[in-house]
């Protein structure tokens, strides 16, 4: 019997013709082998890492992938239409070998499988080696026309009619390819796998046993997959009508599988040896793999911004501040950081504060931790200038929306202000800007502002008066509850013009609370709304019939002066002052006189009298 030795033997017998070495784990195929004449030991080719052991000698060395095979030369050209072409320029050469195959696929395991297809051994076929001899046969051309049932057709007939029906064996085929270009591209391999997996993502009922009925059974299988056949899979899958949920929590699940994580891999950590002080430690993971690992990391991010739905409820906000944060450290292009930032701002009231917080340093080409080289002394920890963007794409959405800003937006900014006022390295025009970007009518209550102002002063002591003013000045003092303001009242950390203006603010409020009118917004019954509305009318009235007394007084006065002036023309004492007292005494017993009188005591009593009282007591005027 014709046997084989293989790389590590030099003599002995190789594996049956039963083919009982072959992996029975996946869907295999032994192609049968045809009777060969007797052998005998070669003793001039036992040198050779791997020889054939015949009667004839051989007469063909061929090099791959630095193992060189003894080889007949007749046995190769009768299948491979490549030997042929080149046999002609076949030449002993001084390394020892006729032929150097490079860039041969699959490497010098698959051109032994190849080696014993052309002398007749069986070759059993599986899902793990039937790309790489697929593209094997394609280099060596080993086509139909040289013999029947060549290696082209049998690997052919193989994937078409068990690989390309079985979910399982086409991520099986799809992920050996990867080490199998041009050649599995150009052959349709690598499409003809991807077309199969889409197809059956995109079905209800896949055709497999083991798994879950639900949308995401295809999930994990595809996100072991290269970026590339990734993005092409979802694409398809998009194509076939696939929900934007489904699409955005498969891209979720590659992520998470392929890219660090920041609270493990790259996160920025605060710790404090101090009352006042506060450090800042980058800490790298220890998955870092320098270069070649933050570029893989820069494509995978580029590529899944690229595909993500279009449609907000496609990935989740927090989903997306991640890619964000991502994209900022790996500096990937600017143009998908915008895009980013948009998809943030469309959907930032469903953010929180710790997905807001994105470092300002990157990872160089080192796979290191970096600051821009625009930072010197004064940086910060957080990426304040992408925040501030992110609000100012959020107000433009609202604007076309015509919608106004919801209250739990200024909640949400107020809260990160108070988070970033711990950096030592925060300056108050950036504070500042940030806090302003919201208008001010997005704020109905500024109590969270006045808190991030105050851990803010209480983290910077050594500013300066104005700019503590300045600082003060984004607050609002009539916006603050009355806890507020007496606390504000009592910090000895607020400039002495914030603290007046909070002093006014608490006492109209404790005006406001004592009248009963508290700027709460609680409802009040019915009969409080009934005499409020009694009162103001009554108000109104007495203020048109005060109007009119001024009017009148206003006569009498014009009166009282023509008066004077008759006095000065007389020059007579003794007759100027009774002339000038009848007149006083006519004024005083007019009854214009003692209406005024009358309503401005009336007022002085309203004024002396509990709420209640006063309003009876105008009923009662009123009456009378």
């Amino acid at each position: 019997m014709f046997q084989s030795i293989p790389m590590t033997q030099q003599h002995g017998t190789g594996s049956d013709s039963d083919g009982n070495d072959q992996d029975q784990n996946h869907s295999s195929i032994v192609l049968p082998a045809p009777k060969v004449v007797g052998i005998t030991d070669s003793p001039e080719i036992k040198d050779h890492p791997w020889y054939i052991s015949s009667q004839v000698p051989t007469d063909l060395l061929v090099q791959v992938q630095g193992v060189t095979f003894a080889v007949h030369k007749l046995s190769l050209i009768s299948k491979c239409g490549y030997i042929g072409r080149i046999e002609l320029n076949l030449s002993k050469s001084d390394s020892g070998y006729n032929i150097k195959l490079e860039n041969f696929p699959g490497g010098s395991e698959t051109f032994e499988t190849v080696l014993k297809f052309c002398y007749g051994f069986p070759v059993g076929l599986n899902p793990s080696n039937v790309a790489a001899l697929r593209c094997a046969a394609e280099f060596l051309e080993m086509t139909e026309e040289l013999e029947d049932g060549n290696l082209i057709y049998k690997t052919e007939a193989f994937l078409t009619f068990v690989v390309l029906s079985s979910w399982r064996d086409s991520i099986i085929v799809l992920k050996s390819c990867e080490s199998l270009s041009p050649w599995a591209q150009n052959i349709q391999l690598v499409r003809r796998c991807r077309d199969s997996i889409a197809q059956k993502a995109s079905r209800e009922n896949p055709n497999r046993g083991d798994i879950v009925n639900n949308e995401s059974w295809w999930f994990d299988d595809v996100a072991t997959l290269c970026i590339d056949h990734f993005m092409r899979i979802i694409t398809a899958v998009r194509a076939n009508g696939t929900k934007p949920e489904t699409i955005g929590s498969c891209i979720m699940k590659y992520a998470e599988k392929w890219l660090p994580s920041m609270d493990e891999e790259i996160g920025v950590r605060r710790y404090g040896s101090g009352k006042n002080e506060l450090k800042w430690n980058i800490s790298s993971g220890g998955k870092q793999g320098g270069t070649a690992h933050h570029k893989e990391h820069k494509l995978v991010i580029e590529s899944l911004v690229s595909i993500l739905p279009i449609q907000n409820e496609g990935v989740s906000c927090k989903f997306l501040l991640w890619m964000l944060k991502m994209a900022t450290i790996y500096l990937v292009s600017p143009a998908l950081i915008f895009e980013l930032e948009k998809r943030v701002g469309m959907t930032l009231e469903n953010a929180n504060v710790d997905d807001l917080l994105i470092p300002s340093y990157t990872i160089g080409d080192q796979g290191m931790p970096v600051y821009s080289p625009g930072f010197t002394e004064e940086y910060t920890a957080h990426n304040i200038g992408v925040v501030q963007r992110i609000l100012e794409h959020f107000l433009m959405h609202e604007h076309q929306q015509q919608k106004p800003v919801k209250s739990g937006i200024s909640k949400l900014l107020d809260n990160y202000l108070a988070e970033v006022a711990r950096d030592p390295n925060l300056s108050v025009s950036k504070f500042q800007a940030l806090a302003e970007t919201l208008p001010e009518n997005a704020r109905t209550c500024d109590d969270g502002l006045y808190r991030a102002i105050d851990i803010y002063l209480k983290s910077h002591p050594k500013l300066l008066e104005h700019e503590q003013r300045r600082l003060c000045k984004v607050m609002n003092c009539e916006k603050l509850s009355l806890d507020a303001c007496m606390h504000a009242a009592q910090n000895d950390r607020l400039p002495l013009r914030s603290v007046i203006q909070v002093l006014f603010a608490e006492q109209v409020k404790i005006r406001a609370v004592m009248q009963g009118k508290d700027q709460t917004g609680n409802a009040e019954n019915m009969d409080q709304e009934h005499s409020w509305l009694s009162t103001s009318t009554e108000i109104t009235t007495l203020r048109v019939e005060l109007e009119k007394v001024k009017l009148q007084m206003v006569e009498l006065q014009r009166d009282y002066s023509e008066l004077q002036i008759d006095y000065d023309k007389l020059h007579s004492k003794q007759r100027s002052v009774p002339t000038w007292s009848f007149g006083w005494k006519k004024i005083k017993k007019s009854s214009i006189f003692h209406k005024s009188k009358d309503i401005e005591e009336s007022e002085d009593v309203e004024q002396r009298s509990p709420p209640d009282n006063r309003a009876r007591f105008r009923r009662r005027k009123s009456i009378s």
